[in-house]
């Protein structure tokens, strides 16, 4: 299980462990827990998305199989040297939860960004940056042959800031949360985001 960070993300595990906790009969104990992408923070900072993972769900529901945080310290570089170690050797990845920024990004997939250039398809992780500074922090994220190894991709989408963003998914834009590829990709998004956009179908 790969997760993602922001208020959407934060939302959908506060729920998780509302529904999904002691007592659910979720085996939590079977699941390894991985991330998507993360702020080169330190662990106890509260831009950090393994920090908000912790409070909103895995404290929450208890042990795990595994948890990997995605960044403790070093170099941007160096951290995601480490993560390619630790997800390389996986064959897939069951489930990788995405969010959709304003700007079309996805996990820190930024427009622009030297990370969408990646096109080995050994080089799962990587340091990242947003051109724009729009995103504070350097990154670390998983590339798109990364994401590749879903086998199933979810993205959650909500509010009305998202809702071009989306709308330009729908319409085929080339924005970097449209080159997303996995075994199965499943979008859910609100009203706010929808909008009148129109959906096929």
């Amino acid at each position: 299980l790969f997760l993602s960070g922001g208020p959407t993300a934060e939302k959908c595990y506060e729920r998780l462990a509302q529904v999904g906790g002691p007592g659910s009969g979720v085996a939590w104990i079977d699941v390894d827990v991985y991330l998507g992408d993360e702020r080169c923070v330190p662990p106890d900072h509260p831009d950090s998305n393994h920090h908000m993972i912790a409070e909103t769900l895995l404290d929450v529901i208890g042990p795990v199989g595994s948890d990997h945080p995605m960044y403790r310290s070093g170099t941007p570089s160096s951290a995601a040297a480490d993560y390619q170690a630790v997800v390389g050797p996986l064959p897939s990845f069951d489930l990788v939860h995405l969010g959709l920024g304003p700007d079309g990004h996805t996990a820190s997939l930024f427009p622009g960004s030297a990370a969408l250039d990646i096109t080995d398809p050994e080089v799962l992780v990587v340091a990242n940056r947003d051109p724009r500074s729009d995103n504070p922090h350097d990154r670390i994220t998983l590339t798109y042959q990364a994401l590749a190894r879903a086998r199933l991709a979810v993205f959650t989408v909500s509010g009305t800031s998202k809702r071009e963003a989306f709308a330009g998914i729908v319409a085929g834009e080339d924005l970097p949360a449209s080159r997303v590829v996995a075994d199965q990709v499943l979008w859910l998004v609100d009203d706010d985001a929808i909008g009148d956009t129109l959906l096929p179908g």
